[in-house]
């Protein structure tokens, strides 16, 4: 008997750019806003300790995977003014200093989906459409939750 091997699929992060996100843990818990860039960890890898020393280990390559929300987990950069050292220029061009706002990546978990038709926080089901195409459906409503480019 010949045993079939199944293929196997990527996983593929839910929350895509420009979706629009809660959160649900944290300082900014209840805060809505649109996803900038989504941050995929490709190695599937972490380093753990253990009592007798530190071990690589695998692990889902979602469980790293983490999402940059506008105005949401902000850290304030404070920068120096500096001289950019181009052998091109003839007169350097002077970078202005200040206090940077930037919005820090989150835990792919912390955020969830908001549809944008009923404004309700879902899991993303999926339907498959007459042409063959898959898409991302809400659960409450079940309208399509594709971002519109």
């Amino acid at each position: 008997m010949a045993q079939r091997i199944q293929r196997r699929i990527t996983k593929v992060p839910e929350i895509r750019k420009g979706d629009t996100v809660i959160v649900l843990t944290g300082k900014d818990a209840g805060k809505r806003g649109t996803v900038e860039r989504v941050i995929r960890d490709q190695q599937g890898q972490k380093k753990t300790r253990t009592k007798y020393g530190s071990v690589w280990s695998s692990m889902s390559p979602l469980a790293t995977t983490s999402v940059v929300v506008e105005r949401i987990n902000v850290a304030k950069r404070h920068t120096k003014p500096r001289q950019s050292s181009n052998t091109n220029d003839r007169v350097p061009k002077v970078q202005q200093g200040g206090i940077l706002d930037l919005a820090q990546p989150l835990s792919i978990g912390k955020v969830m989906l908001v549809c944008s038709h009923c404004g309700k926080p879902t899991r993303a089901a999926h339907k498959t459409l007459d042409n063959g195409r898959r898409v991302r459906v809400c659960r409450h409503c079940g309208e399509q939750l594709e971002v519109r480019a």
